[in-house]
C-alpha cells in the first residue's frame, strides 16, 4: 500500500540559517547604499557644476592643469612682461579674433586678457580644431601655446587664436568666479552674472 509522500521539511537549523544570511544581505545593501549613492556623479562637485582651487602658491610664469567637466583647464599666473605684449598692435594683426568678439568666453571676461584678474589666465586647454592639448610656450619674446598636435594651431597667452591655422576659434574661457584671494571656483559666475557654458561658439 502506497503511502502519501508529503514535502521534506526544512530542518529549524537551516531555516534560521537562511533567514539569517537573508537578513545581513538586506542590512549590507541599505547600510552601503549611502556608500554607493555618493559615487553617483550627480553627489559631486563636477556635476555641481564648480571645482574649487588653490591657486595662492602659483608662481609667476607657473601653470597648473584641473579637471572641471571633464574638461582640462589651464590656470596660468601670466609673467608680467608678457600681459603689456597682450595689446601689442603687432600680435593683435597676426590674431584672427583679438577683441573676442565671438563667444568663447563669458561677457566678464571679454577684454584683452581674456579674464578676471589680467594676470591669472583661466582657459579650457583644447584646440578648438581637433580637440587636441594644446602645449604652453614661455621660450620666446610673446609666448604662447604653441606644438598643437591637430595640424600646429598657434593661440596667444591670451588663448586667442593666430590667422592661417586650422583652429576656427580662441580658446574656450569657463565660468568662473574668485572666492577669494588665492581661491578660484570653475563653473559658476560672479554675483549677477548668468553666462551658461553651453552657449560659447564651439569646444
Amino acid at each position: 500500500m502506497n503511502q502519501s509522500s508529503s514535502p521534506p521539511t526544512v530542518p529549524r537549523r537551516s531555516f534560521l540559517t537562511l533567514l539569517t544570511a537573508s537578513s545581513v544581505t538586506v542590512g549590507g545593501v541599505v547600510c552601503t547604499w549611502p556608500f554607493i549613492n555618493s559615487l553617483n556623479t550627480q553627489n559631486t562637485t563636477i556635476t555641481h557644476n564648480y571645482t574649487d582651487v588653490d591657486i595662492s602658491s602659483l608662481k609667476e610664469g607657473q601653470q597648473i592643469t584641473v579637471m572641471w567637466q571633464r574638461h582640462a583647464v589651464f590656470i596660468l599666473h601670466r609673467p608680467a612682461k608678457t600681459l603689456a605684449l597682450l595689446q601689442d598692435k603687432e600680435l593683435l594683426i597676426r590674431l584672427r579674433d583679438p577683441s573676442s568678439k565671438e563667444l568663447q568666453q563669458p561677457p566678464y571676461t571679454r577684454n584683452w586678457h581674456r579674464s578676471i584678474q589680467p594676470e591669472i589666465a583661466v582657459l579650457i586647454g583644447v584646440c578648438t580644431h581637433l580637440g587636441c592639448i594644446p602645449s604652453l610656450n614661455l621660450g620666446n619674446s610673446l609666448g604662447g601655446y604653441y606644438n598643437c598636435a591637430c595640424h600646429g594651431s598657434k593661440f596667444d597667452l591670451a588663448g586667442r587664436v593666430y590667422n592661417n591655422v586650422p583652429a576656427p576659434y580662441n580658446l574656450p574661457v569657463p565660468p568662473y568666479k574668485i572666492l577669494k584671494p588665492g581661491i578660484l571656483r570653475i563653473g559658476e559666475n560672479p554675483e549677477g552674472e548668468n553666462f551658461s557654458f553651453t552657449s560659447i561658439m564651439q569646444l
